[in-house]
């Protein structure tokens, strides 16, 4: 599920750290500009990477009611970018996994590359994992945001990587980015960096990506431990709900395990 937006957010900081991709600052127009739409609000061409990795593109959201009318449209890059401004880009939160995957297709476009290929030499040569192709928008292109198809152990072997210093998948420098706070989600309240969801559990900080239903990826590096759920997709990820539950399962037995 949307655990899938901390994959293609790494594959971006792999991008950036090989240089196939020049920085978080550079915009839609200077990448993909084939991707912006006739029409399309004049703020769209200066979104930037790091709008779209900070899910700060400043769009309507593609998620929650709007998903079903999006992933029927035609072109969903077309549809997500086509949508009225609700925030300058840049400014606010917006949960929409449109937003992640006009990322994926920005980095398709910039590397001349897809995502399939791109995780399977950057995540799952590294790691020793094996990425199965997933699901593809109406245009081909690998749904960006949501449907990768991973198992436990690749989920583990990627959160292990961030919390060892990348494990040649991606830097140092990157996972320091990635792991610093840029904007906060209305929702839980938990702060957000290219990627990853950031809070606290027992006073340690905790770096996690999470998924509708309860699939979560938790790296706590002061503890030493990387913690994977592959839960129950019938179940709402409402951080008050079932995601709370193992929100709360991390903090109260799988982290004093390790202390």
């Amino acid at each position: 599920k949307s655990v899938s937006k901390t994959v293609v957010a790494t594959l971006v900081g792999a991008a950036i750290d090989r240089g196939a991709l020049p920085g978080p600052e550079v915009t839609l127009a200077e990448v993909a500009p084939r991707l912006i739409p006739e029409g399309a609000d004049a703020r769209v061409p200066g979104i930037t990477i790091g709008d779209l990795l900070t899910l700060r593109a400043g769009l309507e959201p593609t998620s929650g009611a709007n998903y079903g009318a999006w992933v029927s449209s035609r072109n969903w890059v077309t549809y997500a970018l086509s949508r009225p401004m609700v925030a300058d880009p840049g400014t606010r939160f917006v949960y929409s996994t449109g937003t992640t995957h006009v990322l994926g297709a920005a980095l398709a476009e910039a590397t001349g590359r897809d995502l399939l290929a791109l995780a399977r030499d950057w995540i799952g040569a590294p790691l020793g994992v094996e990425i199965a192709p997933w699901s593809r928008d109406p245009q081909g292109r690998y749904f960006g945001g949501n449907d990768m198809v991973l198992t436990p152990d690749a989920l583990l072997r990627l959160g292990e990587a961030y919390r060892t210093g990348g494990g040649g998948v991606v830097s140092p420098a990157w996972i320091e980015r990635a792991w610093s706070p840029r904007t906060r989600s209305p929702f839980s309240r938990d702060a957000y960096g290219y990627g990853w969801f950031l809070r606290e559990a027992r006073g340690l900080r905790v770096a996690y990506g999470r998924g509708y239903g309860g699939q979560m990826l938790w790296v706590v590096p002061e503890a030493g431990v990387t913690a994977g759920a592959i839960s129950d997709p019938t179940l709402p990820a409402r951080s008050e709900g079932h995601v709370g539950e193992l929100q709360r399962l991390l903090a109260d037995r799988i982290l004093p395990a390790f202390a």
